[in-house]
């Protein structure tokens, strides 16, 4: 994971986190990137300095304890499933026609190849991947 710093074309500053930074180029390059003050999508990362801790400085972890990073997921996975329709494989076809208008939409989860989910992407349809398996992978 990886925080930068953000800027919009408004002048907002915010921070957001991502999974690489082919993942913030993609998204950005998506349009799927807005400030969070105004919604504008003409998001650029700002100038930020490095973290850097010091002998004087009052150590800081370094990362989350690991019990604590799957609560948080086991608390993602949740809300994800109370929320919305798991579709299975069918993700990208379901996702598409949702976004061409011809499905109505809703909030729904799933499972891609990574070709298709790229392709989601290219034609703008918003997705986001999930930091945990879907339900076919795990048992």
């Amino acid at each position: 994971m990886i925080r930068y710093r953000l800027k919009c074309d408004q002048g907002h500053e915010f921070e957001s986190w991502f999974g690489s930074t082919s993942a913030f180029d993609s998204l950005r390059k998506a349009g799927h990137l807005a400030c969070a003050q105004c919604g504008s999508t003409q998001v650029d990362k700002a100038l930020m300095a490095p973290s850097v801790a010091t002998a004087e400085s009052d150590p800081q972890p370094l990362a989350t304890p690991a019990s604590a990073i799957e609560e948080r997921l086991a608390a993602l996975r949740k809300h994800v499933e109370a929320t919305s329709d798991y579709v299975g494989t069918d993700f990208a076809t379901q996702a598409r026609a949702m976004h061409l208008g011809e499905a109505p939409e809703r909030p729904i989860w799933g499972e891609a190849r990574l070709e298709d989910a790229r392709a989601l992407v290219d034609e703008g349809v918003p997705v986001a991947p999930l930091p945990f398996v879907g339900k076919a992978r795990t048992n």
